[in-house]
């Protein structure tokens, strides 16, 4: 955990204190920052008043309450980040416009372009899940000005080891879907690998112990492999989630004429894992669970 007073002095609003975004508005708070939160449903919200943080009822009291300062968004999808920001009840009513907006979600591509030519607006989704934002570790991509990164990178030094200045806005959200496209598959491809194992009479977590040793280690086999093995599939990730950023990896794939086998192959699982098969709010390393039942 970062303790430190480095963001004395700041004021920055959080809207969305999900399994992430809780984290990520403490260790701002702990960073010194008047941290301003809001959220849909309120118990997260008055969790983050009981520590000490301000909390809004209303995305406009939220708005003038940051004034010029900084607003960090976590939410779920591109509907509710338009909603949130620009909706009749939204940031909007009461945004200003010198404060910069910090989209920390996964969000379309071509709709981050047009919310950033609304407002000041940088696209910063992050990777590294619920532990990442435990621990202020996340890497974080992020789109926009120059000069709106140099404003934002105080923020990102608190919650992430590392951040990427990668472009003008959407390109975050261009390398985002690229990491999500190789968890993707690469969840698919580990629970492939251990169930094939397992069939075969051998130890799945010997082989994922092995495994980590070689060309294969990965994150999503030490991590997603263990849950995988143990099938303890509680939600950090929810596979509804996952499967959303895949359906806007392939929007991006096909504005661009791009087209995979494999992607539409990887698709395919994710709907029926989510859909057929009801497990949307079962963690993304469930996917084990097609596999499992052969």
């Amino acid at each position: 955990m970062k303790l430190d007073n480095g963001l004395a002095g700041y004021k920055i609003g959080f809207v969305g204190l999900g399994n992430m975004g809780r984290a990520m508005a403490r260790h701002l708070y702990e960073a010194g920052a008047h941290v301003v939160v809001w959220n849909r449903s309120p118990s997260p919200a008055e969790a983050a008043e009981a520590l000490g943080m301000q909390r809004a009822n209303t995305l406009g009291e939220l708005a003038r309450e940051v004034g010029d300062g900084i607003i960090c968004l976590n939410l779920t999808t591109t509907e509710v980040v338009r909603e949130v920001a620009f909706g009749s009840a939204g940031l909007i009513e009461g945004l200003s416009k010198q404060a910069l907006l910090l989209d920390f979600g996964t969000t379309g591509v071509p709709e981050t372009r047009e919310f950033a030519a609304r407002t000041a607006w940088m696209d910063a989704p992050v990777s590294g899940g619920q532990v990442g934002a435990e621990a202020a570790t996340l890497t974080i991509m992020a789109g926009g000005s120059e000069a709106d990164y140099q404003r934002a990178l105080p923020v990102f030094r608190v919650l992430g080891q590392r951040s990427t200045h990668l472009g003008p806005s959407g390109a975050g959200q261009v390398t985002k879907l690229a990491n999500q496209l190789i968890v993707a598959q690469t969840i698919d491809a580990v629970a492939q690998a251990l169930r094939l194992a397992e069939l075969s009479g051998v130890n799945p977590a010997l082989v994922r112990e092995a495994l980590l040793g070689g060309f294969a280690e990965s994150r999503i086999l030490n991590l997603h492999g263990d849950r995988m093995v143990r099938r303890d599939f509680l939600p950090g990730g929810r596979a509804a989630l996952q499967l959303k950023d895949v359906r806007l990896i392939c929007e991006l794939a096909g504005s661009l004429g791009f087209h995979s086998p494999t992607l539409e192959n990887c698709r395919a699982q994710w709907e029926r894992f989510v859909h057929e098969e009801g497990h949307g709010e079962k963690d993304h390393s469930g996917l084990f669970l097609l596999y499992d039942k052969q």
